[in-house]
């Protein structure tokens, strides 16, 4: 009797909930530090059946499949189900969600080890894969809204899970904050959606696309470009992306989900799902490729001079999101999530491999490291590859990917996104080259800091030589050849735009060409990296002198945050108060004024209610008296009416 492994997609999301409620539950008193097993355990049967999915899905040919939970509204024609839509793009995205947030469970269990709160770390990380995985199966707007939401939760929890010191605290806040903006945007484009199509259903609406374009392309373009500031917010593009840098003052374990697998991803799922609304938008697919193209070189500039091994490496993420974006923008979305899977590999790596450093050293600052390769060999050889695959070397992982968006920039016919992307491919080799050998070549800059250095337990570097063989083969088995790999045959029916029809032939003359140029570029900057920092010709210091204002801006961020800060943040507070001062002084001054004037008239009309009989009878004669005096005037012609 065979299982409908189909069927069980929504234990995928539902184990990860169950661990994170039994750990919430009894972590603190009872569990403490096995609630890192239970989450791992977990983890592991979610991304077990993940996989089985996957196949049940490739072995029926991509065909999609809604397996529906409950209704969850239902008014008049309007319905809306808690429904997982179970085709080629979501069985891809839970594979690579659930195994490698089961890596970094894993991996957390030996980095967390001795923190006190582990139990809270515990109950927050598998509940962040739940949000994931329910945003990524989601059959509609409305649900994926509460995986979105549910995220972005998640985030503000983990980032700032170290509440305690100021730092985490405010990059909380920040992350917060700027994923609200965005938010207003997905919500935005889910109203006007629903406005337009009637429906919130991913197949529903898309059924509508084609005929509604022709008849309202600016609410086309609207709704996608709504979208699209949602996917800036949660991945972290311009102008929205100051939060991710900052979101490194979490444990590195969540750094590592954050940027790899769940969170920053969630942007370029949006707009690789509705590759419909976007194809149809006009000019909106060109304002994604733009903000891709300039956030990925934007990035890797401030990258280029960073000092704080994660900080490095969160830059690097902001600009291979915009690799991302870049290929969306240019009509290649599939390019997008084959470079979406392969960066999971070899940044959740990257992470990690960095986490394995700051637990042996306790240091974060590259400055003050050197020479670690001696004493961590397994850590050392792990993030040498997936640095090769970030800087996209080939045969690694991100050659095959990166390169494939850059060749999709050139061949659409977008000359300088093409050369926008080579030239982020070279400063991103550049700065991978300064970030390994500051931190494991040459001699030790801080002798306590060596001397006390160790290779991480097992628990920690099992994970990592796993994603170092995802950082190595992912490439190969998911998109060789070029163009025409496994992934493109399995995605091209859900996420193309021109899904259904003859897909060209690959020019293979061209496309080596390109790749050749994009290699190139690549060395050129590990040369350069290689010279300054292992040779000394020419000098970082002499550059950094050398390069005077611009130097000064990169290593200020351009600038970004404090004019956030002291223009928008201080801005927002001006606006803000005074709208608290009409509330405070002429809303409730009113309300106020008011019920003064009611309690004044009130103190003097219950004089008049005294209790006292005697006084009672005393008015009603004075009264009657009144009446006498007044009717007897008017009887004796004394008073005229």
């Amino acid at each position: 009797m065979s299982v409908d492994v189909v069927g069980l997609v929504w234990l995928v999301p539902g184990i990860p909930l169950a661990a994170a409620i039994v750990n919430g539950l009894f972590g603190r008193r009872w569990l403490h530090r096995t609630t890192g097993v239970i989450a791992s355990v977990a983890l592991g049967l979610s991304a077990a059946l993940g996989l089985a999915i996957f196949f049940a899905v490739l072995a029926s040919g991509g065909q999609p499949r809604v397996v529906t939970l409950y209704e969850w509204i239902g008014v008049g024609d309007f319905r809306v189900d808690t429904a997982a839509l179970v085709d080629p793009l979501s069985a891809t995205m839970v594979a690579v969600v659930a195994g490698i947030s089961f890596l970094i469970h894993i991996f957390s269990i030996g980095y967390m080890e001795h923190d006190r709160g582990i139990h809270r770390f515990f109950t927050w990380l598998p509940l962040f894969v739940f949000f994931m995985l329910t945003l990524v199966l989601a059959d509609n707007y409305l649900l994926m809204f509460v995986g979105w939401e549910g995220v972005g939760l998640c985030s503000y929890l983990l980032i700032g899970f170290w509440f305690e010191k100021p730092a985490p605290y405010t990059a909380a806040n920040k992350a917060f904050w700027m994923n609200r903006i965005g938010d207003w945007g997905f919500t935005i484009g889910t109203i006007l959606t629903f406005l337009t199509f009637g429906s919130l259903n991913f197949h529903e609406v898309f059924d509508k696309v084609a005929g509604v374009a022709q008849t309202q392309p600016l609410t086309i373009t609207f709704i996608a470009l709504a979208f699209f500031l949602g996917a800036t917010g949660k991945s972290a593009q311009l102008p929205l992306y100051s939060w991710l840098p900052d979101a490194m003052e979490g444990p590195t374990p969540v750094s590592a989900l954050i940027h790899a697998a769940t969170m920053v991803t969630a942007g370029v799922y949006l707009v690789a799902r509705s590759t419909p609304i976007f194809a149809d938008a006009g000019s909106a697919l060109v304002v994604v490729g733009i903000v891709g193209a300039v956030t990925a070189l934007f990035a890797a500039t401030i990258a280029l001079v960073q000092v704080d091994i994660k900080r490095v490496l969160a830059y690097s993420t902001v600009s291979q999101l915009g690799y991302m974006f870049l290929a969306c923008g240019v009509g290649a979305p599939i390019a997008a999530i084959f470079h979406l899977a392969t960066h999971a590999f070899f940044k959740a790596l990257l992470f990690l491999g960095s986490g394995s450093v700051i637990h042996a050293t306790e240091e974060q600052d590259m400055r003050r490291m050197g020479g670690l390769r001696r004493k961590m060999p397994i850590t050392y050889w792990t993030f040498l590859l997936a640095g090769g695959a970030l800087a996209a070397i080939p045969p690694l992982a991100g050659f095959w990917s990166k390169d494939e968006i850059v060749g999709a920039a050139f061949t659409s016919g977008h000359q300088i996104l093409w050369s926008v992307g080579i030239g982020t491919g070279l400063l991103t080799a550049f700065y991978t080259t300064r970030m390994i050998y500051l931190t494991f070549h040459g001699e030790p800059r801080d002798h306590h800091l060596y001397d006390h250095a160790h290779e991480s337990p097992p628990v920690m570097t099992v994970p990592l030589m796993l994603l170092a063989a995802g950082a190595v083969l992912a490439g190969l088995v998911l998109g060789f050849p070029p163009d025409a790999g496994f992934i493109h045959r399995f995605l091209a029916g859900v996420v193309s735009a021109e899904a259904g029809q003859q897909p060209e032939a690959p020019n293979y003359v061209l496309i080596a060409v390109l790749a050749a140029v994009a290699v190139v570029a690549a060395l050129i900057g590990i040369g350069i990296g290689y010279a300054m920092y292992a040779r000394r010709r020419p000098d970082p210091a002499a550059v950094s002198r050398a390069a005077g204002p611009i130097y000064t801006l990169l290593v200020n961020k351009y600038f970004v945050d404090e004019l956030y800060d002291h223009r928008i943040i201080d801005g927002g507070r001006a606006l803000f108060g005074a709208a608290w001062a009409f509330d405070a002084h002429i809303i409730d001054g009113i309300v106020d004024r008011l019920a003064w004037l009611t309690a004044l008239i009130g103190s003097g009309l219950r004089r008049v209610q005294t209790g006292v009989v005697g006084n009672y009878a005393l008015s009603i004669a004075a009264g009657l008296l009144v009446l006498i005096v007044v009717y007897g005037g008017y009887a004796t012609g004394m008073l005229h009416r």
